[in-house]
């Protein structure tokens, strides 16, 4: 099914910068039967494992769809990590950078309660900045990183090896 998935992916070149080729999920999500084959993908490869999930994380915006449905699914709390300034409670800050520039996430100080097992969501993982802050803020928290579940993976850029440790798990992945 991951293939017929793939074919839902829409590339759009020299998008947000020159040289980038976005993956475009938006055809993904406007169908329906691969939007939930998707979330079902993500909570067979969870509930097979057996993993207890406390919390999923993930950032903005479009992992806030897959991971906002999969803690519905997965009967676990959300955590939104938003960009800096965008959170109304007090937060911590970590910095990283992107293919194609530099960023920050903010996660709320009570988001996560010491020993919470916490998986992170996102839609696409690159180089791996976003993941890899998204798991220090966690860590901070004194969250336990049970897993990364990806919709898309470029598996050249190796974003996998800023996630040494931590179970990853992708539903597409691009090799070139």
């Amino acid at each position: 099914m991951p293939k017929t998935l793939k074919l839902k992916i829409r590339d759009i070149p020299d998008f947000p910068r020159t040289g980038i080729m976005f993956k475009d999920i938006t055809p993904l999500l406007h169908d329906a039967h691969s939007l939930k084959k998707s979330v079902k993908l993500f909570m067979d490869y969870y509930t097979t494992k057996g993993l207890r999930v406390d919390k999923v994380v993930a950032a903005e915006s479009r992992g806030f769809i897959f991971g906002a449905l999969l803690a519905y699914e997965l009967d676990a709390g959300f955590v939104p990590l938003r960009k800096k300034g965008k959170l109304p409670f007090k937060t911590l800050k970590q910095n990283y950078e992107l293919e194609y520039g530099k960023e920050s996430l903010e996660i709320h100080v009570d988001a996560i309660k010491p020993k919470d097992n916490v998986l992170f969501v996102d839609d696409l993982l690159a180089t791996g900045g976003t993941a890899e802050a998204s798991i220090k803020l966690v860590k901070r928290l004194k969250g336990k990183p049970v897993g990364c579940a990806f919709l898309i993976e470029l598996a050249f850029l190796h974003g996998r090896d800023k996630l040494k440790g931590i179970d990853v798990f992708s539903l597409i992945t691009y090799d070139e």
